[in-house]
């Protein structure tokens, strides 16, 4: 199999390691194949592919689509590092508002997958970095939502406490007043 598909903390999100193939020419490896992550859990049929480039110290997100336009995310760094962060915000989650970060980068060549019910942003480690991820809808302007990346509440440990914000990601609201309605049944987690 060109992929293990590992369990995380919080339940849903998958980290993925490809098989890497090296030789004197550079390497190869496969970023998706779907019957490899259907059996590996992940079935979500990608209908856009997202690609952002930012530099040292550019905090994006936390962000989601809320419900009926919700996105699954398959996040992969080509080149770079970032610290990867997910927020699970599925009301009813025994994990409501708890958070686990990720690295992702050129050298480790780690993906993760990071399920619909979950807030999500990132912070560039490296001088700078591509991230590219392939999400489950497509984007919806009147469903786009996000949670300030610095709620007390859910507490995330940035590299950064004075991180590179746009000006809608200084904006967001905190988890408590967010509007995420997604499902509260079990059967999602």
């Amino acid at each position: 199999m060109p992929f293990e598909f590992k369990a995380t903390r919080l339940p849903s999100l998958i980290l993925v390691v490809p098989s890497v193939f090296p030789d004197d020419r550079g390497f190869f490896l496969e970023s998706y194949k779907y019957s490899e992550f259907a059996a590996g859990g992940i079935e979500d049929q990608f209908v856009q592919d997202n690609h952002s480039f930012s530099m040292q110290g550019v905090l994006r997100g936390l962000h989601y689509q809320k419900p009926p336009c919700a996105q699954g995310k398959l996040v992969r760094v080509p080149s770079g590092k970032i610290c990867d962060v997910s927020v699970d915000i599925r009301h009813g989650s025994p994990f409501f508002g708890q958070w686990e970060a990720f690295e992702l980068s050129d050298k480790n060549r780690h993906m993760l997958w990071i399920p619909p019910g979950f807030a999500h942003g990132f912070y560039v480690v490296s001088a700078r970095a591509d991230v590219t991820y392939k999400i489950t809808a497509e984007y919806s302007r009147e469903n786009e939502r996000g949670i300030i990346w610095n709620d007390s509440d859910i507490g995330i440990q940035w590299p950064d406490k004075s991180p590179i914000l746009s000006d809608a990601d200084q904006k967001h609201p905190r988890l408590a007043d967010c509007d995420a309605d997604f499902p509260s049944g079990e059967e999602s987690f």
